[in-house]
C-alpha cells in the first residue's frame, strides 16, 4: 500500500474513531452482514407464482434470448440435436451437471466438461433465473464450468421454472441459504447472462457474440404445467 493511500486510511479511522470506537464499529457491520437485508426493490421486481415464469420469459425474449418452454427434460436431447444441426457440427460441450450426464444424446459427440475457444455448442444447467430482468445465474463449480457461458458461439441454458425468483437479493438469499450457515462456501464466480453477447461501441452499432455467445437459447422446463 503506498504512503498517501496509508495516510489517508489513517486520517479516514481517527475520523470515524471520534464518533464510535472500532470495536463496536466491526460489531455492527458483522450485524448488517448477518441480517443480509435487502434494500429497496422496485415494484417490478416483486411478482409471484405463475408471474415469475412469464415475466422471466418475456424479458428474456426481450434481451434477444431464444426461449422454448419444455413439459419435461426428455424434449432437452431433440431441440440440442436440432441446434446442432443447424451448427453444422455433431460436437457438443456439456456441463457435467447430474441432470444433463443422464440425459440419452442420440448420434451427437458428446463431451463433458469446461468450454473451449473451438466449441461451437455448449449446454449448461442454470443455478436460477430472475423475472425482473430475464436473467439467467450461473454460479461456477465441479457441475457448472465458467468457461461455457462465454466460449461456445451457441449457449442452451436449462432452466427449470421452480429455480426462477423475483428479483436479485432473493437469489443472494438462496446462495446463502445452499451455503450453510456453520461453514458458508459461496461459489468462487457468479455469472448473470441477460441474453446473447452484445456491444454497441463501434459506430453505435448492436453486434451480436462480441464478448460471448452469438446465440442463447433458454429451456424452461415447466414439468406441473406441460
Amino acid at each position: 500500500m503506498s504512503k498517501a493511500r496509508t495516510e489517508i486510511f489513517a486520517r479516514l479511522k481517527s475520523v470515524l474513531d471520534l464518533k464510535q470506537d472500532q470495536s463496536t464499529r466491526v460489531q455492527n457491520a458483522e450485524q448488517r452482514i448477518g441480517a443480509a437485508a435487502p434494500n429497496l426493490i422496485p415494484a417490478r421486481g416483486l411478482s409471484e407464482g405463475l408471474t415469475q415464469a412469464i415475466m422471466f420469459e418475456e424479458e428474456a425474449k426481450f434481451a434477444q434470448a431464444e426461449v422454448r418452454k419444455l413439459a419435461n427434460l426428455e424434449a432437452v436431447s431433440d431441440i440440442v440435436r436440432d441446434t446442432c444441426q443447424e451448427a453444422q457440427t455433431t460436437a457438443l460441450k456439456v456441463a457435467p451437471h447430474p441432470e444433463l450426464q443422464a440425459m440419452d444424446w442420440h448420434s451427437l459427440n458428446v463431451e463433458f466438461g469446461p468450454g473451449a475457444g473451438s466449441d461451437l455448442v455448449g449446454l449448461s444447467r442454470a443455478y436460477a433465473g430472475v423475472a425482473e430482468t430475464g436473467t439467467l445465474v450461473m454460479v461456477s463449480g465441479p457441475t457448472s464450468p465458467s468457461t461455457l457461458n462465454f466460449l461456445p458461439d451457441v449457449h442452451i441454458v436449462v432452466i427449470h421454472t421452480e429455480d426462477i425468483v423475483a428479483n436479485y437479493e432473493q437469489v443472494w438469499a438462496k446462495l446463502r441459504q445452499d451455503a450453510g450457515a456453520d461453514k458458508p462456501v459461496m461459489p468462487r464466480t457468479v455469472n448473470w447472462i441477460t441474453g446473447p453477447s452484445r456491444t454497441a461501441d463501434i459506430e453505435q452499432t448492436l453486434l451480436l457474440g462480441a464478448h460471448g455467445p452469438r446465440k442463447l437459447i433458454i429451456l424452461l422446463i415447466d414439468a406441473k404445467n406441460p
